[in-house]
């Protein structure tokens, strides 16, 4: 069985930061692409970055009006999402996405969010 938790959600004021984590456990072989969605209130669900097992990434939001960076650590099996300059169109719950393999199956692998409340 494996699992994956995020952490660092919270309450933020507009133009604030905030890193999310997720860490995967479990009998875990490799894990190949790591992403991070997101749900506002009423909406559906978007994927707003992904990363491969050999760091490449894919940015969906502009980074430009979104400056969101994803990184993770191979060895550690744990992926964060660094949010800079934060809007209240920000706000939504944040999800970890794993594909990860574990005794010769594979397993697509979601947290249970983490919510993010930008406002003042």
């Amino acid at each position: 069985q494996v699992q994956v938790v995020e952490s660092g959600g919270g309450l933020v004021q507009p133009g604030g930061s905030l890193r999310l984590s997720c860490a995967a456990s479990g009998s875990i072989s490799t894990i190949a692409k790591m992403a991070w969605y997101r749900q506002a209130p009423g909406k559906e669900r978007e994927l707003v970055a992904t990363i491969t097992r050999s760091g490449n990434t894919n940015y969906v939001l502009d980074t430009i009006r979104d400056p969101f960076f994803i990184s993770r650590n191979v060895n550690e099996n744990t992926v964060s999402l660094q949010m800079t300059n934060l809007k209240p169109e920000d706000t939504a719950d944040y999800y970890c996405y794993m594909e990860i393999l574990s005794r010769g199956s594979w397993f697509y692998q979601w947290g249970q969010g983490t919510q993010v409340t930008v406002s003042s």
